[in-house]
């Protein structure tokens, strides 16, 4: 395997100064191949190729120059001869460089690219705000402007790093989430075109198009008669993930904190009342045990704003985790070494709002503690929004930011102190002087926190954890997390940053792996 994968790379390495693509009729240039696989080791990718190994599904395509199609390394059909391939970091630069999806492997089905994949933090925190919807109604002036950058040097970045201008990976995504409802749901064509983001049909056509080579509506009589009869009521999607992914413990982490009247969290489920832009419904959430991914049950009035609603319930769930590479850079240390090892596929689970999350957390709600319980409970049910859900204890929404921002907590029992920091929270988000997208660097989000809210910095550190996904946030006051890093004994949270440096950038996941 070694000999195979080392001859092919140096055949790769040939194909990526000059090669003609069939369907543009252009060169694709020593620069623009070099810098889109710069990340990319090729003979390891040669050895996942071969090997057909799932670890490394969506972490890199493979481009045919003699097929023009693009493919996951976990295709059935045969490659092409290696002098013939050409290796891109995500689907994205496939395509900008004129390559098709190949119909079997279908790599719009593949695990999301993670956003750290390129070594820039300014691309990994666009990279998240484009799946965010950033771009939906924005312009890349403006995500420039939200990241504190100029926009050529942004779309430099991106070409750098992932090979495909943010413009490019944005409507990949839209193509990719269009050609899942395609596959998956009996949503009319029109409405697939408005809910995966496009502005018109024309536009929703010509991606379409361009992406596969046929219409919408020859992909939707392809998978028609494979639709099951049973998702006439509501939507249901399936969402990848990269194994290995500790269902069981993920799913104890929710059910701990669950919130009554508004989460419902069983073994093999999680259900949830949900609102994206005043569309309020229901989310559940099941593993496929058949395959590496959750299915998702949507039940809504309409899909407005689907693509954040997907992206929302990939933080909850981590989806855009690669365990293995987390692993392998924790397991340096032997303590977390052997917790990986019993433990495989351990996640930082995120929260479905951001402003929820931080509320939790400013009610006490710790990595080891699940909060004032009473003090949540008498909240939701005086400021929470009545909802009449089909599955039995979902019966509330989550108080929007504006309700408690004038509400009078001491209603619910809170005391003045905390209702302050609580009524300044709510404020801050209502007013859009805090929100919980990803353009700060996590230092800028920790003292924006600390200002607003006036929480020390453990608290601020868990509210970036959760609400925000921030993968090195680490809530070194937590007391419970400082006793097991003390080996029972209390140690200081100065000392206990000390030892969490070696863990760096996955000081979130390193503390997910000492509270198991």
């Amino acid at each position: 395997m070694d000999s195979a994968g080392e001859t092919a790379s140096n055949a790769n390495r040939s194909s990526l100064i000059s090669v003609q693509h069939p369907y543009s009729r252009k060169t694709i240039g020593r620069n623009f191949a070099s810098e889109s696989s710069q990340a990319l080791d090729p003979a390891i990718c040669w050895q996942a190729i071969y090997s057909r190994d799932q670890r490394f599904d969506g972490r890199f395509f493979a481009a045919a120059t003699s097929t023009g199609l693009y493919c996951r390394n976990i295709c059935p059909v045969p490659f092409a001869k290696p002098k013939n391939i050409v290796l891109f970091a995500c689907a994205a630069a496939a395509e900008a460089a004129g390559f098709r999806p190949c119909r079997r492997c279908q790599p719009q089905a593949a695990p999301g690219t993670p956003a750290w994949l390129g070594s820039s933090a300014v691309v990994s925190r666009a990279f998240r705000l484009i799946l965010e919807g950033a771009l939906n109604d924005g312009s890349v002036d403006q995500l420039a402007a939200r990241l504190g950058i100029g926009s050529r040097h942004l779309r430099r970045l991106f070409v750098q790093h992932l090979g495909a201008s943010p413009i490019k990976i944005a409507t990949t995504q839209r193509v990719h989430l269009a050609r899942k409802l395609l596959d998956e749901s009996r949503l009319p064509v029109t409405q697939i075109a408005h809910y995966a983001g496009f502005k018109s049909i024309r536009e929703f056509n010509h991606a379409i198009h361009l992406s596969t080579g046929q219409s919408p509506s020859a992909l939707r009589r392809l998978s028609g008669e494979s639709l099951s009869p049973s998702r006439q009521t509501g939507l249901e999607l399936r969402l990848p993930y990269r194994p290995p992914f500790d269902w069981d413990h993920l799913i104890g982490f929710l059910h701990r904190r669950a919130i009554q009247g508004i989460e419902v969290v069983s073994r093999d489920s999680y259900a949830r009342t949900i609102e994206a832009g005043r569309v309020m419904g229901v989310l559940r959430v099941t593993q496929d045990k058949a395959a590496s991914r959750l299915l998702i049950h949507l039940e809504l009035p309409n899909y407005e704003g689907l693509s954040q609603i997907v992206e929302r319930v990939r933080r909850i769930f981590d989806l855009s985790a690669d365990p293995i590479q987390i692993a392998s850079h924790l397991s340096r240390d032997p303590r977390l070494k052997a917790i990986s090892e019993h433990h495989p596929g351990l996640r930082a689970p995120g929260v479905w709002d951001g402003f929820e999350g931080a509320v939790l957390a400013l009610l006490g709600q710790k990595l080891t503690s699940r909060g004032r319980v009473g003090d949540i409970d008498r909240l939701i049910k005086q400021f929470g929004i009545r909802f009449e859900s089909s599955v039995r204890g979902l019966a509330y929404l989550f108080p929007r930011s504006e309700d408690l921002a004038e509400a009078d907590l001491s209603r619910a029992g809170i005391s003045p102190d905390r209702a302050a920091t609580l009524r300044n929270l709510a404020i801050a988000v209502a007013h859009k002087k805090l929100t919980f997208d990803s353009s700060r660097p996590l230092g800028e989000t920790i003292e924006l926190l600390r200002t607003i809210c006036g929480v020390e910095e453990s608290v601020a550190q868990w509210i970036a954890m959760r609400s925000y996904g921030e993968p090195d946030a680490f809530p070194a006051g937590d007391r419970g997390l400082r006793r097991v890093l003390g080996t029972g004994t209390l140690i200081t949270a100065k000392l206990a940053l000390q030892t969490a440096e070696q863990w760096r950038p996955w000081r979130a996941y390193a503390a997910m792996h000492l509270t198991v």
